[in-house]
């Protein structure tokens, strides 16, 4: 009977870990507010022993006798601490042990880490011990400023190096901590003595140089001219260069001083009052010959920059949560926690298979010179070291005979193992661990995860948490057979996603062929959902609607790149940033702009049904989306051409292969072999265009997925769900659009009043203000175009209306009836 021996992987409990971190901050706030008490004690007791510490000298031995009456304001306990620290101890240097024990408790109390104070410690202490021994020379005449310790310090030092010899000494510390401390350096006085004469030299030119009235500074003469006349125009005649002068003459290799003479033959300048304000930005001064052109820069983008940090400053930067500012995100607590996560190795099982793989390729005349075994969830990595001499294509040759030794299913084997120099075997386990989803979240790896859009799929062959991130990928591909965890995984991408981003973040589009596995996602709509302003369903369901929502998705791209150029950067990220410096003016249609990642559940059915007209938005929006924060996740069954075509498939370098049936899927998914020898149940090889990873997916079951959609359904969301733009197909254009009065809708006129009312005609307005479905509000729109009150349909733009008041529809009413 096998031995099998549990290895110990205690997992900690969260709560307990809040429970400890809780327990901790409180010790760090009650001895922190202890310190800042005792600062705050030190500095009375300090200062009242310059008031009357004459008084308490001869008390501060008797402290126990209850009958002795101390003038210090702290009593007793004030007068033998001050007597302590000032008489006994370093002298007034002491009031620095006040500013490191305030310093010390506030940030105790602020939660900030106190090993930022080991420097001020340090240097703080140094300055003590360097003031009582420079007081101690005074010990004779006031004993208070060194204290003994600081007498006997600077007695000690004199008795070995003398007094001139211990002000040397002295002057030294000084400097060490000027250099050191202040950070004073011999180039920084010399920059300052330099500034100071540079600046006095041009207070001196300032008040000298316009007296003369020869020689002109050609830069100041201009910014002169600018300030004191409106509009200036300096003609080519009114000066001649001394061009014997134009050689430069350089002082420093750094800078350039060109001052030219200037004979001035007509003083006042020549006024144009029809200059433009242009102009005025960028004025031009012109010499005989041409030979300088000085252009003032235009001052827009500095007002802009100024602009912007005074609101920073005033109100911080920009923070898109505030929406939903006590919105919480979904609690660890959700998920389940299964009994059995920990691997479990048995010890006879790996001597047994490293014995097989032994003997199996020493039957071929292929020796070992080391192996060694890493226990995964469900497989075992075996590592084998070759002898010298032996090849890797035939060891390679070998994994069916392997797999046949070890009667076991599914046997990989990377030959070599890349930056390793080792061949790695593959061996499933005979009892496979799953891998929980609540691990995997709360595992460190993820919570300290700096990345854009993070996502957990699981653990690796060495037991670590799986991270990648989608920002990077740019877009994603799980392919496999039916039945091997797509669907799972998508969950497990999508839980990732909830637990690290807010609402105002990113969003959600979600298509769903098979209209039973994201549906339960529809309770967050509010929260993370986007889609169409006229659908009522955010998951999307229906194979039509799926080419409205793409093409809805390009027209989003475009808006967003033209808002990238207007705010000249290259993506997402620096425009949000931007925008969050307050550098972006929202009157010019700026915006925060969340990502927006879209999820197809079964690709291939929509490529069965819709074909070109799915495969153009989603080659675009692959090729062009990665930029503006627009990501596509696609699961199929199997990825071939005429299901996903050549552009579209080298634009998914990231590539997740669960497990498939033969090795040309596998190669179809892959570009490589390998997804044919998985053992399923989320087993599966993550590929973002180098090597091959094997991971063992996180298993996230359905009522943990409610749980989840339910503790943030719960919460206040915002008024609806994010809006793409309103798209109408091509073969709208082409609808007869003429239609008889008679057959005009019942509600016509009041559609037709509302539509003037708010200057914009739009069937997701009709919808709202008469309440109707969009099939009706859709033929309204129609018959109020036929009748020429709106005008044709452009793009994500709301339709403009002709008519301009209620008046002028009554009076168009009228024509009517009267025409009839």
């Amino acid at each position: 009977m096998a031995k099998t021996v549990k290895k110990e992987t205690k997992e900690k409990d969260p709560q307990s870990d809040i429970k400890i971190l809780k327990t901790k901050k409180q010790y760090r706030m009650l001895f922190g507010f202890l310190l800042v008490l005792l600062s705050i004690a030190f500095l009375v007791s300090f200062i009242s022993f310059f008031v009357s510490g004459q008084a308490d000298q001869s008390a501060v031995d008797s402290l126990t006798d209850r009958s002795e009456h101390v003038e210090n304001w702290l009593g007793k306990f004030g007068a033998y601490v001050a007597d302590l620290f000032i008489y006994r101890g370093f002298g007034v240097a002491s009031f620095l042990f006040v500013k490191l024990c305030f310093l010390s408790g506030a940030f105790l109390l602020l939660d900030l880490p106190i090993r930022k104070l080991k420097n001020t410690w340090f240097w703080d202490l140094f300055a003590i011990i360097v003031l009582s021994i420079t007081f101690g020379f005074f010990a004779t005449t006031i004993p208070e400023l060194g204290g003994t310790i600081g007498y006997e310090l600077n007695q000690f030092i004199q008795d070995y190096i003398g007094k001139v010899g211990t002000l040397l000494g002295i002057a030294f510390a000084i400097v060490i901590y000027l250099i050191f401390k202040i950070k004073i350096s011999p180039d920084a006085i010399k920059t300052f003595f330099e500034k100071r004469h540079k600046d006095i030299k041009d207070d001196l030119n300032g008040l000298t140089g316009t007296e003369s009235g020869a020689d002109y500074n050609l830069e100041e003469f201009a910014v002169k001219e600018e300030e004191e006349l409106d509009e200036p125009t300096l003609k080519p005649s009114q000066f001649e260069i001394n061009k014997e002068l134009l050689k430069p003459t350089i002082s420093n290799p750094s800078e350039i001083n060109l001052e030219p003479t200037i004979k001035t033959v007509e003083p006042t300048p020549t006024l144009q009052p029809d200059t433009s304000e242009s102009e005025l930005a960028k004025q031009i001064i012109h010499t005989k010959d041409d030979a300088f052109v000085i252009e003032q820069a235009p001052i827009e983008d500095v007002i802009e920059e100024n602009l912007a940090a005074k609101l920073v400053s005033d109100f911080g930067e920009f923070d898109p949560t505030l929406d939903l500012s006590n919105y919480k995100f979904p609690t660890i607590d959700l998920l389940k926690e299964y009994t059995s996560v920990g691997i479990t190795i048995n010890q006879e099982e790996l001597e047994e298979n490293k014995n097989r793989i032994v003997e199996t390729l020493k039957n071929y005349k292929i020796d070992i010179a080391q192996i060694k075994a890493t226990v995964g969830p469900s497989v075992t990595l075996y590592e084998i070291v070759p002898e010298a001499g032996i090849r890797i294509s035939k060891i390679k040759s070998l994994e069916d005979d392997i797999a046949l030794s070890l009667a076991a299913l599914g046997i990989r084997i990377i030959a070599p193992i890349p930056g390793k120099g080792t061949i790695g075997i593959e061996v499933p386990n005979k009892n496979p661990t799953m891998v929980p989803m609540k691990t995997v979240i709360s595992s460190a790896k993820f919570q300290e995860a700096e990345m854009e859009l993070p996502i957990a799929l699981g653990k690796t062959i060495s037991n670590e948490t799986f991270v990648v991130d989608l920002a990077k990928m740019p877009h994603l591909l799980m392919a496999g057979a039916t039945g091997q965890g797509k669907s799972v995984g998508l969950n497990a991408v999508l839980t990732s996603l909830l637990y690290k981003k807010h609402p105002a973040e990113v969003k959600f589009v979600l298509v769903d062929p098979k209209k039973v596995e994201l549906t339960l996602f529809n309770k967050i709509e509010r929260h993370y959902l986007a889609k169409l302003p006229d659908d009522s369903d955010a998951i999307i369901t229906d194979n039509t609607k799926v080419i409205h929502t793409l093409n809805s998705l390009c027209i989003e791209m475009d808006n967003r790149y033209s808002l990238l150029k207007d705010a000249m950067v290259r993506n997402i990220k620096e425009y949000n940033d931007k925008f969050k410096a307050r550098k972006l003016n929202p009157e010019n249609g700026h915006r925060f702009l969340p990502y927006i990642i879209l999820v197809v559940d079964e690709f291939a059915d929509l490529i069965m049904t819709a074909g070109k007209e799915v495969e153009t938005p989603i080659a675009r929006l692959a090729q062009l989306a990665r930029a503006i924060g627009i990501h596509l996740i696609i699961a199929t069954q199997r990825p071939s051409v005429n299901v996903i075509t050549g552009i579209i498939k080298a634009n998914f370098p990231a590539r997740i292969a669960f497990r498939v049936t033969s090795k040309i899927d596998s190669r179809t998914i892959l570009d490589t072999q390998g997804a044919d020898q998985l053992i399923g149940r989320g087993d599966l090889l993550y590929s973002n265009g180098n090597d091959l990873v094997r991971v063992q997916c996180a298993f996230v079951d359905t009522p943990e997925v409610e749980r989840i959609v339910d503790y943030i359904g719960s919460q206040k969301g915002y008024a609806s769900a994010y809006l793409l733009p309103e798209y109408v197909g091509e073969e709208g254009s082409s609808v007869n659009l003429e239609f008889d009065i008679s057959e005009r809708d019942s509600l016509f006129r009041d559609a037709a009043e509302i539509i003037v009312t708010a200057q914009q005609g739009s069937a997701s307005l009709l919808q709202r203000k008469l309440k109707l479905g969009y099939n009706r509000a859709g033929r309204l729109i129609d018959q109020l175009e036929a009748a020429g009150i709106v005008g044709q349909f452009e793009g994500s733009k709301a339709r403009s209306v002709n008519i301009t008041d209620l008046a002028s529809l009554d009076q168009f009413f009228n024509n009517e009836q009267n025409n009839d």
